[in-house]
């Protein structure tokens, strides 16, 4: 069994969620949270804005930290447990390019309850909840963006 660790970001604008279309191959298809693996000197918060870049070409900042998700997979020769940790993050205008390189043919912000439903992975849904709700309550102290906050 090996461990692995990812990082990723629920980057928000204007209140709505960025999400990726992954198509590999026609085996793996779904929405997903941008995220991926952590590079040998990299801070996690590192990973995760290098991440949101690369797959989705979105610049974004981080907000704060909302916690971890786990899953495992199971490779030809071994299973993997990944952990994820995860950011809410703010971006600052709509674009996104999905990486062709990785299989995203499509990107995109969507309003909450259409994110949470498009996700393909429950803990992926549960942690939009999570930083929408946190997302929420800092609007409503006018703190979302606040560069104090951060």
């Amino acid at each position: 069994m090996m461990e692995a660790t990812s990082c990723g970001g629920v980057v928000i604008y204007r209140g709505k969620i960025l999400l990726l279309y992954k198509n590999y191959k026609n085996r793996y298809e779904g929405w997903v949270l941008p995220k991926g693996t952590v590079e040998e000197g990299e801070e996690y918060k590192e990973t995760a804005i290098r991440e949101v870049r690369e797959e989705a070409s979105v610049k974004a900042n981080i907000i704060k930290y909302i916690g971890k998700s786990q899953y495992s997979f199971t490779t030809p020769s071994d299973t993997i447990i990944k952990d994820v940790h995860w950011y809410i993050m703010k971006s600052y205008s709509y674009f996104s390019k999905p990486q062709k390189e990785e299989y995203f043919v499509d990107s995109g912000y969507y309003k909450f309850h259409e994110a949470y439903h498009l996700l393909k992975f429950n803990n992926e849904r549960q942690i939009v909840e999570k930083a929408y709700n946190e997302y929420m309550e800092l609007r409503k102290s006018n703190m979302w963006g606040n560069k104090k906050y951060l």
